[in-house]
C-alpha cells in the first residue's frame, strides 16, 4: 500500500503547486481570468509570450518528471505511473488554487520522462522539430500524442495501456471544459440537451 500511497500523495501535492498562477501574477495578469481562462503552460504562452511562459512549461513539467521519480524509487513502475496519474490529478484540481486548475498536459509531458525516457525524448525531438518548421501548436500535439505509439516500440503494452488511461484524464479535462458551452448552445438552439 505505501508502494503506491505515498505516490498518490506526494504526486498531488507536487501536481498542485500552482506554477502558471505563480508566473501569471508576477507579470500582473490572472490566468484564470485571461484568455482560454485555463491556468496552464498554453494560456500562460499567449497572454504572456512565451520567452514569459518558459517558467511555466518548465514548472509544470517537473511535477510531472519528480512525481514520476518519486513514484518509481517507491513502488516500481507502476508506482511512477500512480505518482504521475496524481500529479496530474493535483494540477488539474489543485488544493493550493481553490480547484481550479490547468489540463495537465505538460504535467504528463513531464512524467513522460520517467515512464519511457527513448520514446519521450523521441517525442521531444518531433516536437522541437516540428515546432522549427511548421509551428508549435502542431509539434507540441504530435510529441504528446504521438508518445503512446512511439512508447509501443519500448515498452510492454500493459504500460501503453496505462499511458492510454493518463491521456484519457487530458482528454476528460477538455470535454468537462467544454461540456457547458455544449449544453449552453444546445438549450439556445431549443433542442433538448439529453
Amino acid at each position: 500500500m505505501v508502494e503506491l500511497g505515498l505516490p498518490a500523495i506526494i504526486g498531488y501535492l507536487l501536481g498542485s503547486i500552482p506554477v502558471a498562477l505563480l508566473v501569471g501574477r508576477a507579470h500582473g495578469v490572472d490566468l484564470r481570468e485571461a484568455g482560454d481562462r485555463n491556468p496552464g503552460a498554453w494560456n500562460a504562452m499567449e497572454q504572456l509570450g512565451g520567452r514569459a511562459a518558459a517558467p511555466v512549461f518548465v514548472g509544470d513539467g517537473l511535477k510531472g518528471l519528480v512525481a514520476g521519480l518519486a513514484g518509481l524509487a517507491l513502488g516500481g513502475v507502476w508506482g511512477a505511473y500512480v505518482g504521475v496519474g496524481a500529479a496530474m490529478v493535483g494540477h488539474a484540481l489543485p488544493v493550493f488554487a481553490s480547484f481550479r486548475g490547468g489540463k495537465s498536459v505538460m504535467t504528463f509531458g513531464g512524467g513522460a520522462f520517467v515512464l519511457a525516457p527513448l520514446a519521450a525524448a523521441a517525442c521531444l525531438l518531433a516536437c522541437v522539430v516540428l515546432s522549427a518548421a511548421v509551428s508549435f501548436r502542431l509539434g507540441a500535439r504530435v510529441g504528446v500524442f504521438g508518445f503512446p505509439l512511439a512508447q509501443l516500440a519500448v515498452d510492454p503494452v500493459g504500460q501503453v495501456a496505462a499511458t492510454g488511461v493518463l491521456m484519457t484524464l487530458i482528454g476528460l479535462l477538455y470535454t468537462v471544459e467544454r461540456a457547458p458551452g455544449w449544453l449552453r448552445g444546445r438549450r439556445e438552439a431549443g433542442r433538448p440537451t439529453g
